[in-house]
């Protein structure tokens, strides 16, 4: 089951091309280099399909910095996927999108999170169903506020030319999504998120995940500078690997790609390429009041508006 050809060939391509953009510039400013994993599913699995997972590990700047494409095909989509739609429930299905998490050596530079995704189904009257999702969110260890305004700018500056209600309705979804419930907390100081999104037609809703996924270099970057170079000690390195416990916790209970391609019969390794290389948990661990650990939880994590 496909969509029209010459549309999902035009998002293969759209998605490939960020994938490099973005391993390109990452690589640029480590030193490192990505190994670069093609993998391939054959007819007959559970799922079918190809991508490329993108990896940098043990960098100077990125502890880890995972980046992969995936261009998948299944015979029934996985709960996960209709909970929204669910005249869809067991439906065939195609999905393609680039999903990136990059962890910092240095506790100043924050952790970053972004995916573009597209999603096709037939229903049951066999009309094709497609739809668009994606975003990026910020997960600092340290707060600052230039970072946190800068991020959010640039998230709003992209989804401009498509409404003014875009961006505070996608930082609204996002500090909804991103929140562990388990904890009563966010994840991190959000960003912009958006799924099951089709409302601008094909065209109109593939060019917002692509101004998403085309701003995501401008606004991390910038703030991976400001921050690589910060020194910091042992105090800081503990508490950045015990705030990427959070991290841990999020993916692996609330987030929905992660269950997606699980449920999907995805490649595990390539599903899990967000997971940091060292974490650590403690038991009710609290901040000293007023130092820079307890400002996090209480000017930065909580939900606010950022510009």
């Amino acid at each position: 089951m496909t969509t029209a050809h010459s549309n999902v060939q035009n998002v293969r391509r759209y998605l490939q091309d960020l994938q490099q953009r973005i391993t390109d510039a990452i690589a640029a400013i480590d030193g490192g280099s990505f190994l670069a994993d093609a993998w391939h599913k054959e007819p007959g699995e559970l799922l079918q399909g190809n991508g490329l997972t993108k990896i940098l590990e043990g960098g100077p700047v990125f502890e880890r910095a995972g980046c992969g494409f995936s261009h998948v095909q299944g015979p029934r989509l996985p709960p996960s996927a209709t909970q929204h739609r669910p005249e869809l429930a067991g439906a065939p299905f195609e999905a393609m999108g680039v999903s990136l998490v990059f962890h910092p050596r240095n506790p100043y530079v924050p952790t970053v999170h972004m995916n573009v995704r597209m999603l096709a189904a037939k229903g049951p009257d066999g009309q094709e169903v497609c739809w668009f999702g994606g975003g990026m969110d910020l997960t600092p260890y340290y707060g600052f506020e230039e970072d946190a305004v800068h991020f959010h700018t640039v998230c709003r500056d992209a989804l401009q030319p498509f409404g003014e209600d875009k961006y505070p309705r996608f930082k609204a979804w996002c500090d909804e999504y991103f929140f562990l419930k388990h904890r009563n907390e966010q994840r991190g100081i959000g960003g912009v998120f958006f799924d099951d999104f089709s409302e601008l037609g094909f065209e109109g809703s593939f060019s917002t995940m692509r101004a998403v996924g085309d701003a995501f270099l401008t606004a991390y970057l910038p703030i991976v500078e400001r921050r690589k170079a910060l020194s910091h000690g042992e105090r800081e390195r503990a508490f950045q690997l015990y705030r990427r416990g959070r991290y841990v916790e999020f993916n692996l209970v609330w987030d929905r790609g992660t269950h997606f391609g699980l449920q999907s019969g995805g490649r595990t390794e390539s599903i899990l390429l967000s997971m940091p290389p060292l974490v650590s948990w403690a038991y009710q661990q609290q901040p000293a009041p007023g130092s820079a650990e307890a400002e996090l939880y209480t000017r930065f994590l909580p939900r606010r508006d950022w510009i």
